[in-house]
């Protein structure tokens, strides 16, 4: 439901995000694949990844192939004018990597949370949705915007014929507003950002649930809750639109520099404003193991029901 240049890259960032979001249960699932010492279980049956994936091949990507037959221009961000500018191998790209993005994306976030960096797994999502927003605001010459908000060509043409005027801004963001090319986002965004957020904050209550977890959790539910989707959409986009206005201004390199150190000093040390929200959500940043409640014991003297007494050998 996205252009074709974005869709990996919100792939990549949804799988992260869900696996950081069951970072506890994926932890939980690890350990009881090798519960006796040997693998009892294929990795590939982990319920987590199997429903990421199932979320990728069943929303994102059909909407996606939907919106690039509709209107090609559009979801190409205009690269192609019509479907005589498309070549039928983008409708396979364009599921391919929805699908294999979000399998990396989980994959990676995934590996972080098991070897007990869940923070840097959370920074996979947080780069993931670092890139889809600035692919869409800058883009790759500095017109992402008017690109995304252009329902055709003709619309696209108008931006430099039109100039920067505020008004002008205001009328190309109607335009498209009433366009069905924006209907047809409106429809299917619902559906998957819907569903997408609803997975996110579920996982999240479900690890917080497990014995023991509720420990961590240092804010209300709700706070948690506003925390973490703070951090994972928001923060990028705030990035994003930020690394745009420094590209502007001071040109590729020397404006990539200066967000790099930026984004480093925000988010890289110990005592970063990030990390310490981090912290209040109650995602696992270390091994974390379920500690289970323990089972009442038989009483003193006597043998459990189903036992046998045994007498020591005369």
């Amino acid at each position: 439901m996205i252009p074709v240049q974005a869709a990996p890259l919100w792939a990549y960032g949804i799988g992260a995000t869900f696996a950081v979001a069951a970072g506890r249960q994926l932890q939980w699932w690890e350990r009881s694949v090798r519960g006796e010492g040997v693998r009892t279980r294929s990795r590939a049956a982990n319920p987590y990844m199997a429903l990421t994936l199932l979320y990728a091949a069943l929303l994102p990507a059909p909407t996606g192939v939907y919106l690039l037959w509709q209107n090609p221009a559009w979801a190409t961000m205009h690269v192609a004018r019509d479907h005589d500018g498309v070549w039928a191998g983008f409708a396979l790209f364009y599921v391919a990597s929805v699908v294999v993005g979000t399998l990396l994306g989980f994959l990676a976030a995934r590996l972080c949370v098991l070897v007990g960096a869940g923070y840097w797994g959370y920074l996979q999502a947080v780069a993931g949705y670092f890139l889809l927003f600035l692919t869409l605001i800058h883009g790759w010459d500095g017109t992402g915007y008017e690109r995304l908000l252009s329902a055709d060509p003709r619309a696209f043409a108008g931006w430099s014929a039109d100039g920067a005027a505020g008004d002008s801004v205001v009328n190309h963001c109607l335009a498209f507003a009433t366009s069905g090319t924006f209907l047809a986002v409106l429809i299917f965004g619902t559906a998957v950002i819907g569903t997408m957020l609803l997975v996110e904050i579920g996982w999240l209550v479900e690890g917080w649930r497990l014995p023991g977890a509720a420990a961590d959790l240092r804010v209300p539910g709700v706070v948690a809750v506003a925390i973490a989707g703070a951090g994972v959409h928001a923060l990028p986009f705030a990035g994003a639109l930020g690394a745009s206005v420094l590209v502007r201004l001071l040109g590729w390199w020397l404006g990539g520099a200066v967000f790099a150190v930026l984004a480093g000093a925000v988010l890289l040390p110990g005592g970063s404003p990030v990390r310490r929200l981090y912290a209040l959500v109650g995602i696992p940043d270390g091994h974390w193991r379920v500690e289970p409640e323990p089972e009442p014991g038989p009483p003193e003297g006597r043998a459990p029901a189903g036992a046998r007494r045994t007498s020591p050998p005369a």
